[in-house]
C-alpha cells in the first residue's frame, strides 16, 4: 500500500498531500509541531509530547483541534496504514487558513492538522560507537524557545553550518557564551567529578522529552545531576559530552570545534545512559515513578 498521511481529516496519499496557500503555517510560520519516535511499534513517550503539543498550542492561542482521544486514533491509524514498526510520527498544527493578514484571526477559524510517518531504525547507528562531531554558533532565534513551533529557519541555517562543517550538529551559544542547545537537540555535558549537566528548561531551550526521560533515568541510577548553564569552554574541557533528541536519543559527541573531547571515544555515563534509555524504550524498563510528569509540569 502507498504511503499515507492525515491532512485536516482524511487519509490521503503522502505524494499529493497538501494544504491551502492561505493556511498560516505556511505563510507566517503560526503553528507548532511535535517528532514521535516508533520503535518496535511502540510510539516512545506519547503522552509527554502530546501534553508539550497542547502547552505550545496554549502558549500560542491556538485551539486544540480535537480530543486527545482522538488525536491518538489517528496517530495509531496513520502508523498502521503506514506499517510503521521502526519511525517516527510528524504532527503539526496550525492556527488554519485565513486571509492574509499578521494579526490573529477570529476564532471561527479551525487549525490546520497534518501528519505523516516515516520508516527507519534510529536505534542502530555508527554514531552511538563512534561519537560525533558539533560546532558552536550563536543562537539567534528569538526569545520563546521553549515553544514548539515550525518557525526553524535559524535552526535550518544553523543545521547547514554543521553539514557544511562535516558535524552532525551545530550548539547555539547565547550572548554570555554558555551553550543553550543544539539546532534540533539539547546539550549535556559530564564534568570532570562525573556530575551531569544540561541547561535548565527556561525560555532559552526547547524542554526536550528524551531530556526529561534522561533526567528522570539519572535520577533513577543515582547519578549526580545539575540543570544549570556551561560555557563552550566548559563543553571543550568536560570528560563527556551528547546530545539528546526523539531521534538522537544520546548521542556522544567527541568533538566540539575541532577540539578533541578527552581522549576523543564515547564515554562510560553517556554509554550507560544511552542504553538505560533504549531499555526504557524496548519497554524492558518502567518508570520508578511519576517524576518525568512532575519535573514537565514545573518546567511548563
Amino acid at each position: 500500500m502507498a504511503r499515507q498521511a492525515y491532512v485536516n481529516g482524511r487519509y490521503v496519499p503522502h505524494g499529493s498531500a497538501a494544504v491551502h496557500i492561505e493556511d498560516r503555517g505556511y505563510q507566517f510560520a503560526d503553528g507548532v509541531y511535535e517528532v514521535v519516535t516508533i520503535i518496535g511499534g511502540r510510539m516512545i513517550d506519547e503522552e509527554p509530547h502530546l501534553d508539550r503539543l497542547e502547552r505550545s498550542l496554549r502558549e500560542l492561542e491556538i485551539a486544540m483541534p480535537m480530543s486527545r482521544t482522538v488525536l491518538r486514533m489517528v496517530m495509531r491509524e496513520l502508523v498502521r496504514r503506514n506499517r510503521v514498526e521502526d519511525g517516527l510520527l510528524y504532527m503539526q498544527i496550525t492556527r488554519g487558513v485565513s486571509p492574509r493578514d499578521h494579526k490573529y484571526p477570529g476564532p471561527s477559524v479551525t487549525p490546520s492538522v497534518v501528519m505523516t510517518t516515516r520508516q527507519g531504525d534510529y536505534a542502530n547507528s555508527a554514531k552511538f560507537e563512534d561519537g560525533v562531531k558539533v560546532i558552536t554558533i550563536p543562537d539567534i532565534r528569538w526569545q520563546r524557545c521553549d515553544i514548539k513551533t515550525i518557525s526553524l529557519l535559524p535552526n535550518c541555517i544553523g543545521k547547514t553550518m554543521a553539514a557544511r562543517a562535516d558535524a552532525y550538529e551545530a550548539w547555539q551559544v547565547d550572548a554570555d557564551g554558555n551553550v543553550t542547545e543544539g539546532t534540533s537537540s539539547n546539550a549535556w555535558i559530564v564534568t570532570k567529578d562525573g556530575t551531569l549537566v544540561t541547561r535548565p528548561a527556561t525560555h532559552a531551550i526547547l524542554n526536550g522529552i528524551t531530556r526529561l526521560s534522561i533526567l528522570r533515568i539519572a535520577g533513577e541510577e543515582g547519578i549526580q545531576f545539575e540543570e544549570r548553564p556551561f560555557s563552550v569552554e566548559e563543553a571543550k574541557s568536560a570528560r563527556e559530552a551528547f546530545t539528546s533528541s526523539a531521534t538522537s536519543f544520546a548521542t556522544p559527541v567527541v568533538t566540539i570545534d575541532d577540539r578533541t573531547i578527552a581522549n576523543g571515544k564515547p564515554g562510560s555515563l553517556t554509554l550507560r545512559i544511552f542504553e538505560c534509555y533504549m531499555d526504557y524504550c524496548r519497554g524492558l524498563r518502567e518508570p520508578k515513578s511519576g517524576g518525568q510528569k512532575e519535573r514537565a509540569r514545573r518546567a511548563g
